[in-house]
């Protein structure tokens, strides 16, 4: 049996470089500098903190994983040129169709397969998602289980922008997820309304329980002003529930090796 590492490096916000089986995957690429703001015609997000990598410092990338393309936290001014130069790019079909190129739309529980190392392929299935509550979601988004074909019942998840549903649970119905890379923060826009948009620390506790082999990593908690919950509350979340060996805290530009299966 093959042993595999995942290689994160957390960049900043939802943005990390995944190294796995020789491939290098981005997820939702934001590389605007710290004080950056993105108007709408309903509310202004604010990044409060730039990227712990510069994007030319990152060489190349084999796909990125693009949970939605239609909000800037997710895909920023710097990150659309990143999806504009990579080789491929995973997303929406409705992003797919928005983007162009060679955006290649997915929807929930459809593969695409990538050549990996070693002869090996990666298979990267679109994983439902719901950002917000029901009647209430943010448009459409998707996750991503990354997992090979010599052992496609184990899977690294890696959430995108939402919420925790039954969507979410059926990830854990349908693969051992070793590394579950959750979108937390739990995400507010006062304009929008109270509910949270993306996964709280409870929540984020709630998917550690459902995927119950799973090392936890947090993205998406800090680097923004929309962002109503930190590293704190994920911290006291897990403590509380008595898991805090599984939860791993990235620090921005520092590589973590996590080891799968």
């Amino acid at each position: 049996m093959t042993t595999d590492t995942l290689r994160l490096t957390c960049i900043g916000g939802p943005t990390a470089l995944l190294a796995l089986g020789g491939l290098r995957l981005l997820t939702d690429p934001t590389f605007d500098a710290a004080g950056s703001e993105y108007p709408t015609p309903t509310y202004v997000l604010r990044k409060t903190r730039g990227p712990a990598l510069p994007a030319e410092s990152l060489g190349p990338v084999d796909a990125v994983l693009l949970s939605h393309d239609h909000h800037a936290d997710n895909l920023d001014v710097a990150g659309r040129r990143v999806v504009n130069g990579a080789p491929v790019v995973l997303t929406t079909t409705e992003g797919a169709r928005r983007l162009g190129g060679h955006a290649i739309g997915l929807a929930a529980w459809e593969t695409r397969e990538l050549p990996a190392g070693g002869g090996r392929r990666l298979l990267v299935t679109a994983t439902p998602a719901r950002h917000g509550p029901a009647g209430g979601d943010r448009g459409p988004v998707i996750g991503f289980a990354l997992a090979f074909t010599d052992r496609p019942d184990h899977a690294v998840y890696v959430s995108g922008d939402t919420v925790w549903y039954d969507g979410v649970e059926e990830v854990g119905r349908r693969f051992t997820v070793d590394v579950a890379v959750l979108f937390t923060g739990a995400a507010r826009v006062r304009e929008v309304g109270p509910a949270t948009l993306t996964l709280s620390a409870a929540e984020a506790v709630a998917a550690a329980r459902a995927f119950s082999d799973a090392i936890v990593v947090p993205l998406h908690f800090e680097g923004w002003a929309h962002y109503s919950e930190s590293g704190v509350e994920l911290e006291r979340a897990f403590a509380e529930a008595g898991m805090s060996d599984r939860l791993r805290l990235p620090v921005p530009g520092a590589p973590l090796a996590l080891p799968l299966g």
